[in-house]
């Protein structure tokens, strides 16, 4: 059985790493190559680069960015934003990328989900999900966040599953920045609906937000950003506390920092 993966994610707009709360609100925290190799030396198990306003602003990819981003990094890189097709798939994966990540491309043409996994494998093709909840239900985002659609969270995931996608990455709008915790919720519901790795993301806050992301929330993986990015912890901080409750993670060795990271349980 696959170990569970501690994944870093870099939001990137103009070439810069930023981050907000709930999608707005946007800072600068610094360049994509320095603290993706930051990540790496920390204990990062993969990397998430999403070029956040690319389909916004109608166009593709930073392929520079990635590049250089990809030349200091020895583990997974996913890389999404303005993937239209699989022309831009291929960009990305000859740019560096070993998986590529789709969100507004597939809600305009599914079947680009199915003509990427015929073409370069279904475990290079991530289908990313931002979801809101309106009453008991979660809605697909597009855009950023910037634009909802009419497809429910949860079945669009299977569907995109049915269609080719090897893994979900799944955001809760709703916890994006707040540190709260991962929507347990929304993420069990699409573990529960798809046969593929599920990536839990919106609203890490200390290490037992990630073990109850793995544990209650049925994730295969969990995504964060924030508190790494305003030095509150470090990923290799995150992992040892996962291993001392029993949550067979890849250690980090040898460490890189003694510093101890308190959460509230």
């Amino acid at each position: 059985m696959l170990r569970p993966r501690i994944i870093v994610c870099l939001d990137v707009e103009d070439g810069r790493v930023v981050k907000g709360t709930k999608f707005k609100g946007l800072r600068d925290v610094g360049d994509p190559v320095e603290l993706a190799h930051r990540y790496e030396g920390e204990g990062a198990d993969e990397i998430v680069f999403l070029d956040i306003s690319a389909s916004h602003e109608g166009r593709g990819t930073l392929l520079d960015t990635v590049r250089r981003t990809a030349e200091v990094l020895f583990v997974p890189l996913t890389v999404g934003g303005g993937v239209r097709g699989v022309e831009d798939m291929d960009s990305l994966l000859r740019a560096g990328a070993d998986k590529v990540s789709v969100n507004s491309g597939a809600v305009r043409d599914p079947e680009v989900l199915t003509h990427g996994a015929d073409r370069f494998g279904s475990q290079c093709v991530v289908i990313s999900i931002d979801a809101a909840r309106e009453g008991g239900q979660w809605y697909h985002y597009t855009h950023g966040g910037r634009r909802r659609t009419d497809l429910e969270a949860v079945s669009w995931a299977r569907e995109c599953v049915e269609r080719g996608a090897g893994e979900v990455l799944l955001t809760s709008i709703d916890r994006d920045g707040v540190r709260t915790g991962y929507d347990l919720e929304l993420t069990r519901a699409v573990a529960d609906a798809v046969t593929v790795p599920v990536i839990a993301s919106g609203g890490a806050g200390g290490a037992n937000h990630l073990r109850d992301g793995l544990t209650l929330g049925g994730a295969q993986a969990v995504l964060l950003a924030g508190i790494l990015h305003d030095g509150l912890t470090t990923v290799g901080e995150l992992k040892r506390a996962l291993i001392d409750w029993g949550v067979p993670v890849r250690p980090v060795s040898p460490p890189e920092s003694d510093r101890s990271f308190v959460v509230e349980e």
